[in-house]
């Protein structure tokens, strides 16, 4: 799936279905994830800690196998959103994003790289270019190009509507752990609050036929998003999939050797991987 076909199925009010890449640095992963039906990955360059040259890589490995690639940059600012672009993103997640400044500047970026500069704010504020050309080279090179808010505080949730004004938001990104942590209920992701401020951004950000992406961790919580309206449902991580498999399997051929043998003791599964 490309950016444009991933944008059609929002509009048509389907859903689209990705996970994050947290701990993935090769390209090795190619034929697995050939055969994963994922729509799309969103390559954490925010807590991960990856130079331009793996995200460029990671972003042709994940396109060959028709999986779009979404950047989610370090800090919303114009010039990650640019270099996101520059290694092939087809999409890029803003994070933390508190004002109307941050995500104008964020958005111009998404939509109209490589302007800059003057002509890029004369592009935005007045809907002028440097000429007629200009804007449909632009608009043709940003066909595909998906630009996510991320609404990840308190603050940034009283600012939304102001936010959704801004327009050529193609998706609203709510981050748990930082959501709940502002809050003040650290990851307390069933608590009533936190649940009644999901159904207010997808309340809000489906009226401007914008959709939902929720980066829940398991099932159960993944399915309530689902329910509660996310329709750019964002689950689980590489690690977390990895983990989940290896407890799953050995778990069962343990079992298996204990009914064989008659020998074995039972072992604990931990979720340790880290939440971000």
């Amino acid at each position: 799936m490309d950016g444009i076909q991933l944008k059609q199925t929002l509009r048509d009010g389907g859903s689209v279905f990705g996970c994050m890449f947290s701990a993935i640095g090769t390209t090795r992963f190619r034929n697995s994830l050939a055969g994963s039906t994922l729509d799309y990955v969103v390559i954490d360059a925010e807590h991960g800690s990856r130079d331009r040259k793996e995200i460029q890589e990671l972003c042709r490995m994940l396109r060959d196998v028709d999986i779009m690639p979404i950047v989610r940059i370090p800090v919303p600012m114009a010039h990650w959103v640019a270099m996101a672009l520059d290694a092939g993103a087809a999409g890029v997640l803003v994070p933390y994003c508190e004002t109307v400044e941050q995500v104008e500047e964020c958005v111009a970026t998404a939509k109209w790289h490589p302007l800059k500069g003057e002509y890029l704010t004369r592009a935005v504020t007045e809907g002028v270019f440097p000429s007629e050309r200009s804007r449909e080279y632009l608009a043709a090179r940003h066909a595909e190009s998906v630009v996510i808010i991320g609404i990840e505080s308190e603050p940034a949730y009283e600012r939304l509507e102001a936010i959704l004004g801004v327009g050529s938001i193609d998706g609203i990104f709510i981050g748990p752990n930082d959501m709940t942590t502002s809050l003040g209920i650290p990851d307390e992701v069933t608590n009533p609050k936190y649940l009644d401020v999901i159904k207010g951004v997808i309340a809000k950000s489906e009226a401007h036929g914008i959709p939902v992406m929720i980066h829940q961790q398991t099932l159960d919580t993944s399915t309530t998003a689902i329910e509660l309206g996310a329709r750019f449902v964002l689950h689980s991580t590489d690690a977390r999939f990895m983990q989940i498999a290896m407890q799953e399997h050995m778990a069962e051929l343990r079992q298996v050797a204990q009914r064989v043998t008659g020998k074995g003791e039972a072992v604990t599964a931990e979720d340790t991987v880290e939440t971000v």
